[in-house]
């Protein structure tokens, strides 16, 4: 991204709301794309048509980086359930890229088929930047109009939200689509670098790991007079758990993944913990946590701690760090810094990098050359290991992981109207709240 499009995109989202989100229907109809990523790629004249479904702010900073990522792409299509986010997106990205952005009026969709209305236009590529209790739906729909897609983290709330994300996953593979993640750090080229030489040995074999995501409060919205109780959860859906999955799974995933990536993706293969809510009490803040902290725990014996908090005024810690028979290892987002200390010292003194925008890049680039990337299963099972975590803390017992994924319990609902949502859950109480 050009220095005056960054400084200029980051005064405008400033002014932006995060969290708009649309609804999925069911999807069954089948789109050929006017060209294809296979083995001969996709000719650098062919003008690659990109599609928004949720234009919050998460969606609207994901589209400029697909703006940026190819010289030769346009915007034609936005989607959302809320006029006021699409037209605050859209004014966003116009003055970022006029020459890129052609959304004429009648290809801004709103309502709960608006999803399917943006797989319909004639995109190649999708952005699928909703809260995580839809993105099932929205990734099931588009690996069937067979587009590229870039997906947001984290994939769902429940196990059976999972599942369907895995079965995506596979027909994405047997139709060579790309499917990128939203697991940015995965593109971060200091945490690349550490992570690779934890894969490789440098640590030596891996005893335990300890990974923090603490940090203060995050935005809410008083409510209005006109607004319904559905109006009210879509627009604070951080608080609810049936829509972000607590926020365990919707924010800390990330340091969650870091320890997956510690690990190579192995599945850990159970969970105990605790959390709750000590500061956050006020209604306005749902049925969700401030609080977690969790013990993971590998066939090998290996154990991984992980500790996340939304609380202000307390210590801040966005990190992870690794202990093996050879030394130890730190990635921190925090301080940022990356090194090994032990029989390899290391550290990392290379460049930084935006990776936001280096994920876009590898999109765009793999689409163009006719490669496969497809992060679907990292990107399920990462969410699923946060899942299975708010399990333990939500019921004060050792939950397994072949108890997490066939766990019945349904947090996410298919919503067609705004006369169909499910009933929040009271605040989980360890000890009470059942294993489902």
């Amino acid at each position: 991204m050009k220095e005056h499009n960054r400084r200029e995109f980051l005064k405008l989202t400033s002014l932006a709301v995060a969290g708009s989100m649309l609804p999925l229907s069911a999807c069954s109809s089948q789109k050929e794309l006017a060209v294809a990523a296979g083995v001969a790629g996709v000719d650098p004249g062919y003008k690659l048509k990109v599609g928004l479904i949720g234009c919050g702010g998460r969606g609207t900073g994901a589209a400029n980086q697909a703006l940026n990522a190819d010289s030769n792409v346009e915007l034609i299509a936005m989607g959302d359930i809320f006029e006021d986010k699409m037209t605050q997106s859209l004014q966003i990205l116009n003055q970022i890229h006029s020459d890129k952005v052609n959304v004429p009026e009648e290809s801004r969709f709103l309502g709960f088929d608006a999803y399917q209305k943006v797989l319909d236009s004639g995109v190649d590529v999708v952005i699928l930047a909703t809260p995580p209790t839809f993105r099932p739906l929205h990734l099931e729909a588009s690996v069937n109009a067979g587009v590229h897609i870039f997906c947001e983290k984290p994939v769902a709330v429940d196990a059976h939200g999972y599942h369907r994300i895995i079965d995506a996953v596979k027909i994405a593979e047997q139709k060579n689509l790309n499917l990128v993640s939203g697991f940015c750090w995965r593109y971060h080229n200091p945490k690349r670098a550490f992570f690779n030489r934890v894969q490789n040995g440098q640590l030596g074999d891996i005893t335990s790991i300890y990974s923090t995501y603490n940090t203060g409060e995050l935005w809410s919205f008083d409510r209005q007079p006109e607004w319904s109780d559905a109006e009210y959860q879509l627009r604070n859906w951080l608080y609810y758990n049936w829509i972000s999955g607590d926020h365990i799974v919707e924010q800390a995933i990330h340091s969650v993944d870091f320890m997956m990536w510690a690990m190579n993706d192995e599945l850990p293969v159970s969970a105990m913990g605790t959390g709750g809510r000590q500061v956050r009490t006020d209604e306005k803040f749902g049925n969700i946590y401030d609080h977690f902290a969790i013990t993971y725990e590998y066939g090998s014996g290996v154990k991984g701690f992980h500790f996340c908090r939304q609380q202000e005024g307390c210590e801040n810690s966005y990190h992870a760090e690794v202990f093996g028979t050879k030394g130890r290892g730190v990635a921190s987002v925090t301080r940022g810094e990356h090194f090994i200390e032990g029989n390899n010292d290391w550290t990392y003194e290379g460049e930084d990098n935006d990776m936001y925008q280096a994920e876009h890049d590898a999109l765009f680039a793999a689409i163009r050359s006719g490669q496969t990337i497809n992060q679907g299963t990292e990107l399920a099972n990462s969410t699923m290991v946060g899942i299975m975590g708010r399990m333990a803390a939500y019921t004060g017992k050792r939950v397994t992981w072949e108890q997490a994924i066939n766990s019945d319990q349904r947090l996410s609902h298919d919503i067609t109207s705004w006369n169909h949502f499910p009933e929040v859950k009271k605040v989980a109480m360890p000890g009470q709240t059942p294993l489902a």
